[in-house]
């Protein structure tokens, strides 16, 4: 696979210029090293931790000053009585969208993360699973994969027996997806009414969405118009119900744990915050909204805070890209979520060619 691009600059909230009126480039400087060193530790900076990293000979007072004057512009803020400093939402929005600086991915890692997502016979819900653990292993968050409900046409359709009281669901798409699914079948089924609902079913596919196919066959199974015994209905009733669920996709959320870890999370009430969080990105609504904020503009996108509207005060951004099939339809998303200090310039680069990669095995 080829280089890397560079993502295009990540948005999520209305532009802003490099630096507020009245802060030059000392002071961009100065702001610059303090959330980067603010990402690296999760504590607040003072001034003389900056005087001994920034390149420049400046002295603890001269910094004082300057932070003093990104404190009135709103982008600091004391926490406590330390002399340190940490920066608002409304800093790390400024921080990301004009001084941040983030580079290719090595062809190593890129080689990585291709070889975690290669399908190698696994269906695609197994495939972005693995992206979504690997996102989360990589960025010491939770990483989360949004994939649409699928409409493609269906191809074929198997039942494999798999012991007493269970079998195993084959479902090939037109586009070449596969995808398997584990239902309950009746205690001694005979493997004649599995071979008997495979045929049925696939004389009725015929480039048919699922969808499609279910509504079908539950008017002539109602209309008794079929000659297929008890046994075999209930497999074929099973079966389509595999993929039933109404007109929503699926979220798959790895590395909750990790987020609750590294949010250094100190009172049960944040605790619960994080864990309202879960429950809201479980719920179809939140899923699409995920979707539509992915969608908002090219490339990665951030939303620090509120920004998206799925945060409340649990002090959580999220970086999320969309990826898209071979027709260059958007057709899910992908990305994390984790405390605002958060490594951006190491995770939107790998958020982004993760994406891309996923791309590359729908087209």
């Amino acid at each position: 696979m080829g280089p890397i691009t560079r993502p295009p600059r990540p948005t999520g909230s209305p532009a802003m210029s490099p630096l507020p009126p009245g802060l030059d480039d000392r002071s961009a400087a100065i702001f610059r090293e303090l959330v980067e060193t603010y990402v690296q530790t999760g504590e607040p900076v003072g001034s003389r931790t900056l005087s001994r990293r920034l390149p420049q000979a400046l002295s603890p007072a001269t910094i004082r000053n300057v932070m003093a004057d990104l404190e009135d512009a709103g982008l600091l803020f004391a926490p406590h009585t330390s002399a340190g400093r940490l920066p608002t939402e409304r800093g790390l929005r400024l921080f990301v969208d004009g001084l941040l600086q983030f580079g290719a991915l090595p062809e190593e890692e890129r080689d990585a993360i291709a070889a975690r997502c290669a399908a190698g016979g696994r269906s695609l819900q197994e495939t972005l699973g693995e992206a979504s653990q690997m996102l989360s292993g990589l960025a010491g968050a939770a990483g989360l994969v949004v994939a649409p409900k699928r409409e493609a046409p269906v191809r074929h359709i198997e039942f494999v027996a798999l012991g007493t009281g269970r079998a195993l669901v084959v479902l090939v798409t037109a586009d070449g997806q596969v995808e398997n699914r584990v239902i309950e079948v009746p205690l001694g089924l005979p493997p004649s009414a599995l071979q008997q609902a495979s045929n049925y079913l696939n004389a009725r596919l015929s480039g048919r969405t699922l969808e499609e196919t279910r509504g079908t066959v539950a008017e002539e199974i109602a209309a008794n118009r079929t000659a297929l015994d008890a046994l075999t209905n209930q497999v074929i009733e099973a079966g389509l119900g595999t993929w039933a669920g109404g007109s929503g996709g699926s979220l798959i959320l790895r590395g909750q744990a990790k987020l609750l870890q590294n949010l250094g999370l100190d009172h049960a009430q944040r605790v619960q915050e994080i864990q309202a969080l879960f429950e809201r990105l479980e719920a179809q609504e939140t899923m699409l909204r995920l979707l539509d904020l992915a969608q908002r503009g090219e490339g990665v996108q951030i939303f620090i805070g509120a920004e998206s509207g799925l945060f409340d005060s649990a002090g959580l951004s999220m970086v999320v890209s969309p990826f898209r099939n071979g027709a260059e339809q958007i057709v899910g998303a992908i990305g994390v979520i984790g405390p605002t200090r958060i490594n951006y310039g190491r995770i939107i680069p790998v958020v982004d060619y993760t994406a891309r990669v996923i791309g590359r095995l729908l087209g």
